[in-house]
């Protein structure tokens, strides 16, 4: 088994999102399931059939969710020691060979979003720059070949 690597916050989204299917989303679900079912006829009502299919799904993510609660190993970058070096939950400022600069957070790769800058501590580019301090280069080897980038600020959340 793999570890499951986790920030503080992202543990509370999945929690949230957790607490919300269970408590909210779900009993909605049953209720409608229970009204649609009392009707009569199931082979053509699609509340009924949306609703069990929609059941499914939310089980299914609840059961992801709870394995992935389970296993998660909390790291909270807050507590990192060394902060001049790129660890998990580091935000890393960088510059490519064209001097475009981006911003990236080292999160648990169940807590993911590219498009808000959190990359997984197992992608390519994340695990290349693990250990780096500011004015090192780190080359990535991506799938559109190999890439050079400069670490230009390292900061972790007090």
């Amino acid at each position: 088994m793999a570890d499951r690597y986790i920030t503080p916050d992202g543990l509370a989204r999945i929690r949230a999102e957790y607490d919300e299917l269970l408590g909210t989303e779900r009993p909605k679900i049953v209720e409608v399931v229970s009204w649609a079912a009392s009707l009569g006829d199931r082979s053509e009502n699609a509340d009924y059939l949306y609703g069990k299919k929609r059941l499914r799904e939310i089980d299914r993510r609840l059961g992801y969710l709870s394995k992935i609660m389970k296993q998660a190993k909390v790291v909270d970058p807050s507590k990192q020691h060394a902060r001049d070096q790129v660890r998990f939950g580091a935000t890393v400022e960088l510059a490519d060979e064209d001097d475009n600069r981006r911003t990236l957070t080292i999160v648990g790769d169940d807590e993911t979003d590219a498009s808000s800058g959190r990359i997984g501590w197992s992608a390519p580019l994340a695990r290349a720059l693990i250990g780096a301090k500011v004015g090192d280069e780190r080359i990535v080897r991506l799938p559109a070949g190999e890439k050079s980038y400069e670490v230009m600020a390292i900061s972790y959340p007090d």
